[in-house]
């Protein structure tokens, strides 16, 4: 009879120790597996997802959040500046054929 195994839950200190081992000494992924006992799949997991919410990227120094705030502002000051070029040649248009 098969018994299903029962998934191991890490504290969240215990994974960033693990992290710490691979990005401030140097310790490959699957070193600290080992040494750890857990998969190097959650290890690179884990490291990738520090990187994601700590690290900045080389953009201008922000991070993948901020990237997504920022494109999301200039996506809606884009469409205002359309609309208000659009209003601005209509009102060119206006006045050029009022003085003819």
């Amino acid at each position: 009879m098969n018994v299903p195994k029962s998934r191991k839950r890490y504290t969240q200190e215990f994974k960033d120790d693990a992290v710490r081992l691979v990005l401030e000494q140097g310790y490959s992924c699957a070193e600290v597996g080992r040494r750890l006992g857990v998969q190097e799949n959650n290890i690179n997991r884990w490291v990738r997802q520090y990187r994601d919410k700590h690290e900045s990227t080389p953009i201008e120094g922000l991070t993948s959040e901020q990237m997504a705030a920022e494109l999301k502002r200039l996506r809606k000051e884009n469409k205002r500046l359309e609309m208000e070029r659009e209003i601005l040649k209509k009102a060119a248009a206006f006045f050029a054929n009022e003085s003819s």
